[in-house]
Formats: structure tokens, C-alpha cells, sequence
């Protein structure tokens, strides 16, 4: 993992070289890699934590004279936002004091490489990861999350499932002492923020999709999304004859019989996927081949034969069959921003009587897909003592404008006059699933002016629905961070003081940059913060990565991908 690491003699799995502050020296963090110091004759059995627990050492958090603790949200918000009209500021200020502790200790876990199982079903580097996890477990962390992607498991055909990749996995964690969150993963890896591999859904699946196009969303233009199975067709028996639901039920059902000895142990929870990126929402802003740009509105995905039909039938049931001919011909295209629509713009037809039938009506089919995928979840994992979770996506541009486009096109009914978390989280609490919503990180100073982003906003709002409906609200970074500002500002909203603390956080990501000195130390810090419920101060000196909106993200991934090697 470290440049030098080729000169540590092979006897060593971990070598940390700590120097005093006065000798400007930085601590170096090794750990094996499976092409470098690895001796291949080397026994196969892992080195646990334990094993080698008195060969590592970590430095000493050292107080850095720049602390600052993280700002109010509302203090920031009002500064950044003076002269903002009252009506848009709807959902900006509505917290109120939780009455949970806010000293509670708050559980870390790390996600792990998407290709941490390769295509061929086995695990990717072993002896990198294990040496990985316990260079995680030596910094306090409760655990790691993994996808489990269906076009690995089921990729040979209907009912043919391969878990052994993800067995060796779990022996390695719990050899390790930490814990697993397993992802249900129903969509493809690739053509979004932070994909740095490519997977598919399953070829067998892909063959349908071929024979019948309609199975997957499908754009105004007609552009197909194989990301993810169109829930138009949730309940019929289009995958070789059976339903979608039916399959995704088939796959959890499998993984539960596989790892019955580990559920509620060492694997706590399981994250049932609903579209696409596993988030519960529609493929509204896809980035493959260019057609979304941040910070566009995105595109309704309503435009497959199953959608259309269903969408024709809800028109009839209200007596008016032209609402029923397709989505709204004046919302523009991807790339757009609200005022240049007709639908969105200020006093757009999205607060008309047929802006509000169909933006129901499409939220509505989102909700019932995600309630009939987590009942039946909630079935197949009863008793098992393990957590289950949804997610949800963090979409903080245009927030503050009065439609908050890019949430309706993704499937979220939530505008300046219509909360549209509260529907999502009495859902997750009448099946008992946590809440897991993202950019836990952002900041909206960070954001572009002309998007009209609110991150703070949005996260708040969410806060509160948790909050008010008895749910619990687990977060995660919506892109990669290794600076004290995007870690001060999760554990500042974290905290139970405005709205819902959060109950876990799910760093991103596990890869060869979290090892780089100042960014294990950010890490360890803020992992010890975290234990102490949120309530200590972390840096914000460090402003130089901040920048990270997602345009910025899309224009520097290719070279960030290049230089970065995953474990």
C-alpha cells in the first residue's frame, strides 16, 4: 500500500515508522499486498488482529492548533443564504430539539472495494484485505460493508448462486473481530459517481432484457437504463418465469441459508437494494456516456410500456385519460435547470392539478416498490438478530428552489409545500428498517452557487421525518473525503441536537488513499470522536479537498482512478 512498502522484509504484515513532530518526519502506514512482500510460501492461514496486535502501533492524535468545532448548521445556512426569500426556506428551519442523548456513542463501519469479489466469484487479493481489516479493527472500527452483487452470485443462471467469495470474506472479518453490513445489491456496478469497476446484472438477465427492453427503465426519448429491473414489472413472471420480486426474494432467502451461523453475529445488517446505486429512488441522473451533468435536473423514468400502462390506468381511475398518455411533455432534459421548463420553473405546472396527480403518482409507485421489496425482506430475516436498512439518496441540488427538480424526477415527492421524506420513513418504520441517507459530509458553502444546492438543508429535513416517525437514521459520505472539514461535519450532524442522531455511519471508501499518513490519522481521529458520541472537536484547517461537488468528482475521476490502486 505504501510507495516504499517493497523494502520491508517479508516477515512483516504491518510496519508503522513514527517519528517526533520535531523531526517534520510523517508516520508511514504499511500494509502487505498480495504482488509485493507477501512470501508465497507462506502458509495460507490469515494473521488475525489478535495474532499480531503487539506489532502495530499507531501515532499519537496530536491536537492540531487550527480546531475549530463544526458550525451550527442553521448558523451556516443563514449566512450563506442572507437574503433568501422566506418561502424557500420551507424545510431549512424546521428542527427542534431530540430527546435522545447526544453523547451516544456512534458505530463506524468502512465500505470495502466494489471488486472486492471478482467476476470469477472468489475474493480479490486476500492477504491485502485481511491485512486491511486489521489495520481497520487496530483504529477502532466497528466494521465493513460489502455489495453483494447479484450479477455475481446468480451470473450463471436462474437459482445458481455463488457465495463462495463472500464466505472467505466473512471468515476473514469475523477472524478479524469486526462486524459485516452486507448490501443486497439488485443493480449494475458502473456509469455512476465513484464506479470504479464494472458489473453488470446477471447475463441470463441481460438476455431477457434483450428480448423485451421494456424490463428496464426507459426515458421521454425513449434511452433504455439497464441499471436496474423497471418496478413496472415487479409483479409479473418476466425473468424466465418469475416476477422480479419474486428473484430478488429467491437471492435473500439463499444468502440467509448460506450464512445462518453469521447473521446477527458477525454479519448485523442487511441493506436491501431497491434501484439503482442500491438506493430506493428512480434512475433519474445517470452519468454513463455523458447524458447527466451535474447539476441538471434530470429526467421522469416512466416511459416504459409497464410504467405508461399503469400510469394510463391511475388517469382512468380519476376520470381524466389524458393525464394518462405519458409524463409531463414541459420538463425539460437532463441537463437543464428549473427555470428553463415549463414543469419546474417557479409557478411551473409542477403545483397544478396534473403536476400533482402524476408526481403522486410516480412517488407512490417508488413507495410501494420499496414496501413490497422490505416486507418481504423483513420475512426472510425475522429473528435472526440482524439490522435491516434502506437507502436513500442524498440529492441536495436545486433544493432550494420551490419544485426541487431533481427530487421529483428521482421519485421524491418533496417541494416547498409537500415533505417528501415523511411518506419514505413511515414506510422504513412500519417494516423496521433504518433509514440510511447519504452526503452526511456536504456543506453548502462547498456547492456552486447556480445549483441551488443545500446538502445542510436537506440533511436536516431528513433528520426531523426520521425523527418525528420513530425511525432510526444511519449516514454515509455521498463522495470520497479524507480531509478534517468533511469529518467535522459528520459529526456534526451526527449529533441529536437538531433533529435524529444517527444511529451508525458507513465511511467511503476502503482504498489506497485511506492509507496515505494525514489521511489514517483523519481517519482514526474522527473514528475515536465518533466513540465519544460526536461531542469533541476535529479539524477544519484542511480546506484543499473540500471542493468536492460532483462535477468536480465526474471531471477528476478518470485520473484519480488511475492513480488509485484498490485493495
Amino acid at each position: 500500500i505504501h510507495p516504499k512498502a517493497s523494502s520491508i522484509p517479508t516477515s512483516s504484515i504491518f510496519q508503522t515508522s513514527i517519528f517526533n513532530k520535531n523531526t517534520h518526519k510523517k508516520m508511514a502506514l504499511t500494509s502487505c499486498s498480495s504482488t509485493s512482500f507477501i512470501n508465497k510460501k507462506e502458509r495460507k492461514n490469515y494473521r488475525t488482529h489478535d495474532d499480531i496486535s503487539s506489532m502495530i502501533c499507531f501515532a499519537k492524535m496530536n491536537t492540531p492548533s487550527c480546531n475549530l468545532k463544526a458550525k451550527s448548521s442553521n448558523q451556516e445556512v443563514q449566512f450563506l443564504n442572507p437574503n433568501m426569500e422566506e418561502k424557500e426556506k420551507f424545510h431549512m428551519f424546521t428542527s427542534s430539539t431530540h430527546s435522545n442523548n447526544s453523547s451516544t456513542k456512534v458505530p463506524v463501519f468502512v465500505m470495502l472495494p466494489l471488486d472486492t469479489i471478482s467476476i470469477g466469484g472468489k475474493m480479490n487479493k486476500p492477504r491485502a484485505m485481511n491485512a486491511s481489516l486489521m489495520a481497520l479493527k487496530s483504529a477502532g472500527v466497528e466494521g465493513v460493508m460489502v455489495d453483494c452483487w447479484w450479477g455475481l452470485v446468480e451470473k450463471d443462471g436462474p437459482l445458481k448462486y455463488n457465495w463462495e467469495g463472500y464466505d472467505e470474506l466473512v471468515k476473514m472479518v469475523q477472524a478479524n473481530g469486526l462486524k459485516l453490513q452486507v448490501v443486497m445489491s439488485f443493480h449494475q456496478c458502473g456509469g455512476n459517481v465513484g464506479d470504479s469497476c464494472s458489473i453488470p446484472l446477471p447475463p441470463w438477465v441481460l438476455e431477457e432484457i434483450s428480448k423485451n427492453p421494456d424490463l428496464v427503465y426507459t426515458d421521454r426519448s425513449g434511452r433504455r437504463n439497464p441499471e436496474y429491473i423497471s418496478l413496472g414489472c415487479d409483479q409479473l413472471p418476466v425473468l424466465r418465469g418469475r416476477t422480479p420480486i419474486q428473484v430478488y426474494t429467491d437471492y435473500m432467502r439463499s444468502f440467509r441459508e448460506r450464512f445462518k451461523n453469521y447473521l446477527g453475529d458477525v454479519i448485523v445488517e442487511i441493506q436491501v437494494g431497491m434501484g439503482p446505486c442500491g438506493e430506493l429512488r428512480y434512475p433519474s441522473y445517470p452519468e454513463s456516456n455523458g447524458t447527466w451533468r451535474f447539476p441538471g435536473i434530470g429526467e421522469f423514468q416512466c416511459y416504459d410500456k409497464y410504467m405508461k400502462a399503469s400510469l394510463a390506468a391511475s388517469a382512468d381511475a380519476m376520470g381524466n385519460e389524458s393525464w394518462g398518455r405519458g409524463g409531463p411533455h414541459d420538463s425539460g432534459q437532463y441537463n437543464q435547470f428549473p427555470e428553463e421548463t415549463g414543469f419546474f420553473k417557479k409557478d411551473g405546472t409542477w403545483n397544478s392539478e396534473y403536476g400533482q396527480f402524476f408526481l403522486e403518482w410516480y412517488s407512490r409507485k417508488l413507495l410501494e416498490h420499496g414496501d413490497n421489496i422490505l416486507a418481504l425482506a423483513e420475512g426472510i430475516f425475522k429473528g435472526t438478530g440482524c439490522t435491516l436498512s434502506g437507502k436513500v439518496a442524498g440529492i441536495h441540488w436545486h433544493y432550494n428552489t420551490r419544485s426541487h427538480a431533481a427530487e421529483l424526477t428521482a421519485g421524491y415527492y418533496n417541494t416547498r409545500n409537500k415533505d417528501g421524506y415523511l411518506p419514505i420513513a413511515r414506510m422504513f418504520a412500519k417494516r423496521g428498517v433504518v433509514f440510511n441517507f447519504t452526503c452526511m459530509e456536504m456543506r453548502d458553502g462547498e456547492q456552486p452557487h447556480s445549483a441551488n444546492c443545500s446538502p445542510e438543508g436537506l440533511v436536516r429535513q431528513v433528520k426531523n421525518a426520521t425523527r418525528d416517525v420513530g425511525v432510526e437514521l444511519a449516514g454515509e459520505n455521498a463522495l470520497e473525503r479524507y480531509d478534517g472539514g468533511g469529518y467535522a461535519q459528520v459529526l456534526n450532524t451526527s449529533r441529536a441536537d437538531s433533529g435524529n442522531g444517527l444511529s451508525a455511519f458507513t465511511y467511503l471508501r476502503l482504498n489506497k488513499r485511506l492509507f496515505e499518513p494525514d489521511n489514517w490519522r483523519n481517519l482514526v481521529e474522527f473514528v475515536k470522536n465518533m466513540s465519544e458520541g460526536g461531542n469533541t472537536r476535529l479539524p477544519e484547517c484542511d480546506s484543499s479537498r473540500t471542493d468536492l461537488y460532483v462535477r468536480f468528482v465526474k471531471q477528476s475521476h478518470a485520473k484519480k482512478t488511475a492513480e488509485v490502486a484498490v485493495v
